[in-house]
């Protein structure tokens, strides 16, 4: 094959009645031996001083047979048997989309002129990054590689397009397994944090872990083969891991055992417990709660406790004063509430609301604690993420691949809704936020229910990038996630594609030669379809520098789950090494777990420097317990409630 340099003539427009040349699309025959293919950049010069910009999007050969009939004649029936003694002479055709003009107006048919292929500057202006990539304040950041001829040129998107305000969004499909979407997500991030400038403003991304190891690595380094290393080299990009990463987990329902797959003793110790009490998912009660039934009495009454009683000073007509901040000081004013309506003889009504409606409220209410488990405790012990102080170029780690559907759902609505609250008095530490979302045909389906994570992702995909809010989503088909949340990105990208998925209607834009090769890309070959360019572009991206997940697993094999004791012991000596396991046995023996619980969650929450000192400050001095009768636990737990009449 013939390797021609960027710059070098490689064909020829050519016009005729049947294929005309327009302002929008052309054709141009190349020899046989041709260096371009489907995706080529190409110029072409006309003797005006116009000069026009196209990308290649179709080709095809033939030669002057009329019908394939001939073929056979000539060759007496047999393809094997003796050539025609002159060869037929065979033409090489491909089709064109404009990219650009130069000048703009007035826009003309391409002249027919010779064709050449574009050079690292042809590339920039067709694609217009000129305007972006050029000047005193750059904004351009490397999204791949652009390969074709021999050329390798770096691909640019314009910040202002990709995080906001001009546009904002990005939305990656392909199929499965190719270490296409979460991979690309990951390089991308890369490159924002790297060469994001300073004028721009700050940065952090959020990412949702929920698909088992995916992203519990992303401090660590990996292997890069020569090709990813040249490809980084072209961008101008630093190969290397994510350098600031804070990871979250929720617990196990043991309460000590964190729910990650990242639980290797080498690396657990950097993983912050995420759990919240009574105040923190009081507000989205719409996301815990069966609409079924809860109606709008049961509104009211959720109002009432929001806005006059959780955190607040409460007296009873009973004389009682009351400050509710947990699940359990909640289960006793509702005892003090039954009690005293029983006393009275009034079993109707309390404050304008039913006492069916209060059981209800009750026994929905007091079943969050159980039902998100490990995530939501009784005792209103809190440890949460930093907002308002969130760090520049950091990676905000969520793993919720262990918690169900409803554990999924609280998270994402709470985090995302306290995301917005912040940027919208900016005082969250940084000015952009870039959330990360994969499985968005679950979170996000174009059809079934309204739900309150899809009417979330609808929000921040129409009005997040005039926070700064950016989400960065990704999904296997397409077609099938809601169609705002979708049209509201701004850059599109795919990798691999189902020829099924590729029939849908959404892909119609596209030209044959296009989808084809679309459905037959290698890993790390993408396609940005359009916007923000005019016409769909192959780039190739490297493999993010940081452990896969499946790899991390193997390097970093997760810990079994431990009893109560070791669990403890685990988690203290990976914050510190120093620590003497025994010293924390003797600490721990004969206390109540609870009271270890809140003394260890306070300790991964604070990060002290003097760990041991300060977890066994916050468990406090051994207090002699009287032993309980034996009508009397020592502890009261909550009862069940699932009879919605048990008093």
């Amino acid at each position: 094959m013939i390797r021609l340099g960027g710059g070098s003539t490689i064909g020829r427009v050519v016009a005729t009645e049947a294929l005309p040349a327009g302002p929008h699309q052309f054709h141009f025959w190349t020899a046989i031996d041709t260096a371009i293919g489907i995706g080529a950049i190409v110029r072409v010069d006309a003797e005006n001083g116009r000069t026009v910009y196209a990308v290649v999007v179709d080709g095809r050969a033939y030669s002057d047979l009329a019908t394939p009939l001939h073929e056979v004649v000539a060759a007496e029936g047999d393809p094997a048997g003796d050539r025609a003694p002159t060869r037929r002479t065979e033409i090489r055709l491909w089709t064109a989309a404009v990219l650009r003009h130069e000048p703009d107006e007035p826009i003309q048919p391409v002249p027919l002129a010779d064709v050449l292929l574009a050079t690292e500057q042809d590339v920039e202006a067709a694609l217009r990054m000129d305007g972006y990539v050029r000047g005193e304040q750059p904004t351009g950041i490397p999204i791949g590689v652009y390969r074709a001829g021999g050329l390798a040129a770096p691909v640019y998107l314009d910040a202002d397009f990709l995080l906001g305000p001009e546009s904002a969004h990005l939305n990656i499909s392909g199929v499965s397994g190719l270490a296409t979407k979460t991979s690309a997500v990951e390089f991308l991030l890369s490159s924002i944090f790297q060469r994001l400038p300073s004028h721009k403003g700050s940065v952090a991304a959020l990412c949702f872990n929920v698909k088992g190891p995916d992203l519990c690595f992303l401090d660590q380094p990996t292997e890069l083969t020569e090709a990813d290393e040249e490809l980084y080299s072209v961008m101008g990009l630093a190969p290397r891991p994510f350098e600031k990463v804070h990871y979250f987990a929720p617990y196990k329902a043991d309460g000590v055992n964190l729910n990650t797959l990242r639980s290797n003793a080498a690396l657990v110790g950097d993983v912050q417990p995420l759990v919240w009490g009574l105040r923190e998912v009081l507000d989205y009660h719409e996301v815990l709660l069966n609409r079924d039934d809860i109606d709008a009495k049961a509104d009211a009454f959720l109002d009432f406790l929001a806005d006059r009683v959780v955190d607040k000073q409460f007296r009873d007509e009973w004389g009682n004063t009351h400050r509710v901040g947990s699940f359990a000081d909640l289960q006793l004013l509702f005892k003090a509430i039954f009690d005293g309506l029983e006393a009275a003889g009034r079993g109707d009504s309390w404050r304008t609301h039913h006492i069916a409606t209060i059981r209800k409220v009750r026994n929905r209410l007091l079943n969050i604690s159980t039902r998100c488990r490990g995530l939501v405790t009784d005792d209103g012990t809190v440890s949460d993420l930093p907002f308002g102080r969130f760090e520049d170029r950091s990676v905000y780690v969520l793993d919720v691949a262990g918690m169900d559907q409803l554990g999924q759902d609280l998270v994402f609505t709470r985090v995302v809704t306290r995301l917005r609250e912040h940027l919208e008095r900016g005082d969250l530490g940084v000015d952009h936020v870039v959330v990360f979302v994969d499985e968005l045909n679950k979170y996000a389906p174009a059809d079934g229910p309204d739900t309150y994570v899809r009417k979330m992702l609808l929000d921040i995909s129409e009005r997040g990038r005039y926070l700064g809010l950016v989400l960065f989503a990704a999904q296997q088909f397409r077609s099938q996630v809601h169609r705002r949340v979708v049209g509201n990105a701004g850059t599109l990208v795919f990798g691999r594609m189902d020829m099924d998925e590729l029939a849908m209607p959404g892909y119609q834009v596209l030209s044959p030669a296009t989808k084809i090769k679309l459905a037959t890309l290698p890993p790390g070959a993408l396609v940005v379809p359009r916007p923000p360019f005019s016409q769909p572009l192959f780039v190739r991206v490297p493999r993010p520098a940081v452990l896969q997940g499946p790899a991390g697993v193997k390097r970093f094999p997760p810990a079994a789950d431990v009893p109560f004791e070791e669990a403890v012991v685990r988690q203290l000596t990976a914050m510190d090494k120093r620590i003497a396991p025994a010293r924390i046995r003797d600490c721990i023996a004969g206390r109540r777990e609870d009271d270890v619980r809140r003394a260890l969650l306070a300790t991964a929450r604070t990060r002290p420097d003097d760990v041991e000192g300060y977890f066994k400050a916050s468990l406090g001095p051994a207090v002699r317990r009287e032993a309980a009768g034996r009508d009397q636990d020592a502890t009261t737990p909550l009862r069940s409630v699932e009879d919605p009449y048990a008093t």
